[in-house]
């Protein structure tokens, strides 16, 4: 996968799980959209499924600084490296 397929299921999972269309990839998720910690859950199950692997405890420990979609997606990046599912564009 690559960075641009990572973002195009980001945004998509935005769309279907939270009902916003087009996402500001920069805007803070909690002051843009109300994203709250259930939000969260929901969004890392989303993310368990797109790579097809669990994330583990320490990986969800990392996403709790995360505010923004491209953090979201440098995120998923990192673990995709680290599971050698990313592929350079």
């Amino acid at each position: 996968m690559t960075r641009q397929e990572i973002e195009r299921e980001v945004k998509n999972v935005f769309q279907r799980e939270f009902e916003i269309e087009n996402p500001d990839m920069d805007a803070d998720l909690r002051e843009t959209y109300e994203f709250d910690s259930i939000d969260a859950i929901e969004l890392l199950l989303a993310i368990e499924t797109f790579l097809g692997t669990e994330i583990t405890q320490e990986e969800k420990k990392q996403a709790i600084s995360i505010r923004t979609i491209n953090q979201i997606c440098d995120y998923v990046e990192k673990i995709a490296k680290k599971r050698n599912l990313f592929s350079p564009a």
